[in-house]
């Protein structure tokens, strides 16, 4: 993959030998930042897990105290007094059965994060063929399945976020933007870490961080020191 000058010239501050405190991380990924534009800043988590196995999966989520800088769309599926509830918590959208022809057959995917009550379950399943591969199914383990609708989307709309292990048996997560401060940042990370740390499956042997690395989303990675982590 051909890098850009910019790229060469960032990469050159960060000592590929090195592993870093999150703060100082942090501060490199800021410093290496060069797009024109407001950059995600990602952290990916590669666990000493096989996410093939279900007693070892990692999966949940976790509200971030600075949130991700990004404004997130939810759509609601509810029935009922549950639609009211869920459009005066701040839903983008919310509805029922007829949201169904929507998606499937006119492709409509406005929205960044799906909730629904358990009773719509049986109607958001037949959608699983869609939602499922962009990742946007509704998971209890994400809080996403609940009678509660006013805390999920109030929860989703203050920086909540969920991990889960991909096929290769890493997290990726956005933990903000680079124009926050380092400490908004770092305090992020230290959020997800911890959950990720109590969310450490009972079967899972030997080290649980293999490697940790920070990144914005036009800059380089930057290794970080898994040593306090557990």
């Amino acid at each position: 993959m051909k890098r850009g000058k910019k790229y060469l010239e960032a990469a050159k501050l960060v000592d590929r030998t090195m592993q870093y405190d999150v703060p100082e991380a942090v501060a490199l990924v800021k410093k290496t930042s060069t797009a024109k534009f407001d950059e995600t800043v990602e952290a990916h988590f590669r666990l000493g897990v096989d996410g093939r196995h279900a007693d070892q999966q990692v999966r949940g989520a976790v509200v971030l105290p600075h949130g991700t800088g990004k404004q997130v769309r939810v759509l609601v599926f509810a029935k009922g007094d549950k639609v009211d509830e869920a459009l005066a918590a701040g839903a983008d959208y919310a509805g029922g059965e007829e949201l169904v022809p929507k998606i499937q057959n006119d492709g409509w995917f406005e929205f960044d994060v799906v909730v629904a009550t358990p009773d719509m379950m049986g109607v958001v399943g037949r959608l699983g063929r869609v939602l499922g591969p962009k990742g946007l199914m509704p998971n209890p383990k994400a809080g996403t399945v609940t009678m509660d609708v006013t805390k999920a989307v109030n929860d989703i709309k203050a920086g909540k976020i969920e991990y889960r292990l991909d096929k290769a048996n890493i997290i990726h997560c956005p933990v903000g933007k680079v124009s926050f401060s380092e400490e908004q940042l770092v305090e992020n990370i230290n959020a997800l870490v911890s959950a990720i740390t109590r969310a450490k499956p009972s079967s899972a042997k030997g080290q649980y961080y293999r490697s940790v690395t920070l990144a914005s989303t036009m800059g380089p990675g930057v290794k970080v020191n898994t040593a306090k982590f557990v």
